[in-house]
């Protein structure tokens, strides 16, 4: 009883009870005065409290997917990209329809005259008897005409032999429009005369020779052994169709 007696006044503060000691943090000025903190009047504020409400548990099932929208416009193009490894090389294909063999246009006569010719009206066409080159039938021996049947230019050269004392006078024709003559005046000697010309023809267009006749008698000579009178013609070059 003794010993917790001693204890008690042990604890007990020697004389006056001793001020109490401001506590100060580190962080305070140090030339902030010392003393007592002097307590405002305004009571303690209780903390706000703020409702929360987690959506999760008021989430509910999915619904029906809506309409699509309308689309936006186009963006811009983007930079090309990296060109990618070459690929595999591909298996051989089958062979094609074999094509059609390179076709070569052409077209040429050569023809004569053995036999002399009194023109007996003012319009008559000159008819040839002896074939030289006639190639595809082109030139007409009945009729005494070339007819086209490949488009593009041609040279046509006409040679025929006078007759002495008569005039000689021809058309080289083409369709119905004389192109070129070939004419002679009467003389006691006769000779050669020739023509050429380049014309170009479309299809079924007509080159052929014309004796014409006026007051005087017109002839051209030729006989059974040589040929005197000769038209010939070829194709230069095609029309592209």
């Amino acid at each position: 009883m003794s010993g917790l007696l001693l204890a008690v006044v042990l604890l007990l503060p020697l004389g006056g009870a001793a001020p109490p000691r401001l506590c100060r943090r580190c962080c305070d000025h140090v030339g902030q005065s010392e003393g007592p903190t002097v307590r405002s009047g305004t009571p303690h504020q209780m903390p706000e409290i703020r409702t929360y409400i987690n959506m999760t548990i008021l989430k509910g099932d999915k619904g029906d997917r809506g309409d699509r929208g309308t689309p936006g416009k186009a963006g811009q193009d983007g930079p090309p990209g990296a060109r990618g490894p070459i690929g595999y090389k591909g298996s051989k294909g089958q062979a094609g329809v074999p094509g059609e063999a390179c076709k070569i246009r052409y077209s040429a006569f050569s023809v004569g005259r053995r036999k002399a010719l009194h023109s007996t009206d003012y319009y008559q066409a000159l008819v040839f008897d002896t074939v030289f080159v006639n190639l595809e039938e082109h030139f007409n021996m009945f009729e005494g005409k070339f007819y086209c049947s490949v488009p593009g230019a041609y040279y046509f050269n006409l040679n025929v032999h006078t007759w002495n004392f008569k005039e000689t006078y021809l058309h080289l024709m083409h369709n119905e429009q004389n192109k070129a003559v070939v004419y002679a005046q009467p003389s006691d000697r006769s000779i050669m005369q020739s023509q050429a010309i380049m014309l170009l023809l479309g299809r079924d267009d007509t080159v052929w020779v014309r004796l014409y006749k006026r007051e005087r008698e017109n002839a051209v000579y030729s006989d059974d052994v040589d040929v005197y009178i000769t038209f010939s013609g070829f194709l230069v070059k095609p029309t592209a169709e």
